[in-house]
C-alpha cells in the first residue's frame, strides 16, 4: 500500500522535475548585489533549474526547521510524561516487591499439611 502511494506521488513529481530541468537548462546570472546588478563578484551563473532546485531545497529546510521549532512543546510534554510514567512504573514495582515480601512474613508456618498453631493444641 505504501509503496503504491509513494509511486503514485513520486513518479509524477520526478517527471515534472525532469521536464523543468530540460526546459530550463539555459545559463542565467543571479545577481546578489541589488545596487549594482552587473557586479561579477556578487553574482552566480548557472543553469536555471539549479536555482529552482536550490530554492526548493532551502524552502524545505526552512519549513522543516519551523515545524521542528513549533513542535518543541509537544516533544517536551512527551519527555515529561515518559519520565513520569517511568517513575510510576518504578513505584509500582517497589510496592509489588514490598507486598510480596509482607505476604511471605504474614503466612503461617505449616508442618505436614497443618499449621503450627494447630500442632500445639
Amino acid at each position: 500500500m505504501r509503496k503504491t502511494i509513494k509511486t503514485v506521488i513520486f513518479v509524477p513529481v520526478a517527471i515534472i522535475l525532469i521536464v523543468l530541468s530540460v526546459a530550463n537548462r539555459n545559463d542565467v546570472t543571479l545577481a546578489l548585489n541589488p545596487f549594482n546588478p552587473h557586479d561579477r563578484v556578487l553574482s552566480l551563473t548557472g543553469p536555471f533549474f539549479l536555482f529552482l532546485f536550490a530554492a526548493l531545497l532551502i524552502g524545505i529546510i526552512c519549513g522543516s526547521f519551523a515545524t521542528w521549532l513549533r513542535q518543541g512543546k509537544y516533544r517536551k510534554k512527551a519527555r515529561t510524561e515518559t519520565l513520569e510514567a517511568t517513575r510510576w512504573q518504578a513505584e509500582a514495582e517497589k510496592q509489588k516487591r514490598e507486598r510480596s515480601s509482607q505476604d511471605g512474613r504474614d503466612k503461617p508456618q505449616t508442618g505436614e499439611g497443618r499449621s503450627v498453631a494447630t500442632l500445639h493444641h
